[in-house]
């Protein structure tokens, strides 16, 4: 297990694969708050190295085998300035970062902020982009209540027939709404600390300074961060942008759709 270590308390865990030849492209996956590696580490970092690329996943403070200081507030300036330090320890080459959710805002916003020595040839905004607004804070705040009152398991249990797609549900509806209690989650765990400090973040990326390509994924079954007008708005600001909407998936498009997403990555290697 490697721990890049922030301080004496605190650290991140990360998996990093280089790419086999010159050429080839490090896709850094920055997670979900209530992601983890595994995400990435299957079909999709697999898939990218069996065709040359690297692949470097790692864990938020909070997140599994990160260790955090408790009284720290891990919010989205402290993600970021990880990233940025883990980032330019390992010195990644040809890098692609791609972000899923509200990822995908920390990726962008570590490039804005820069990364030493490190050459960053892409970004990949997977379900990312949204407008700050009343609903976004009430949902914001709503997934911190569920926390508050029954975990992480009451939070899947009602928001997963929003966040997956149908095929998704219906392989999966077993493992949900089981006759389990439900126990409310520790104020000092890691995921309480992050969906209550990082969810309030500051979503007015500067969108038309991002002038690397930029491809954005959208799942069109996400049925809770999803904003079609916003997608439209926020792409129109970026320089340039690919788009790619994918109707048979939703917002956990990674877990959903492996195969096609890795397809997706590898197919835009070739175009940068």
């Amino acid at each position: 297990m490697s721990i890049y270590k922030l301080d004496d308390l605190n650290g991140l865990f990360h998996l990093y694969a280089p790419p086999l030849s010159p050429s080839g492209k490090t896709f850094v996956f920055f997670n979900a708050l209530t992601g983890d590696t595994g995400m990435w580490e299957g079909t999709i970092g697999e898939t990218l190295r069996e065709n040359g690329h690297g692949t470097l996943s790692f864990n938020f403070r909070g997140q599994t085998d990160s260790p955090f200081d408790p009284k720290t507030a891990i919010d989205a300036n402290v993600i970021i300035s990880d990233a940025r330090r883990l980032l330019t320890q390992i010195a990644p080459t040809n890098v692609i970062l791609t972000g899923l959710s509200i990822g995908g805002l920390f990726a962008a916003r570590a490039w804005l902020d820069g990364i030493d020595g490190v050459d960053c040839h892409g970004l990949v905004l997977i379900n990312t982009l949204r407008c700050d607004g009343p609903r976004l804070r009430w949902i914001n705040d709503a997934l911190v209540r569920c926390a508050e009152v029954g975990g992480l398991d009451l939070f899947r249990d009602l928001y997963a027939p929003l966040l997956f797609n149908q095929d998704w549900q219906a392989d999966n509806r077993e493992n949900f709404l089981t006759s389990a209690a439900y126990s409310p989650l520790n104020e000092t765990a890691g995921h309480y600390n992050l969906l209550k400090n990082a969810g309030d973040t500051d979503w007015d990326v500067a969108y038309e300074k991002l002038t690397l390509p930029v491809l954005v994924i959208t799942g069109l079954q996400d049925r809770v961060f999803l904003d079609s007008k916003d997608v439209d708005t926020l792409c129109a600001r970026l320089p340039g942008v690919e788009r790619i909407d994918m109707a048979n998936a939703a917002h956990l498009l990674p877990a959903e759709r492996p195969a096609e997403l890795s397809k997706i990555l590898l197919d835009f290697t070739g175009r940068i």
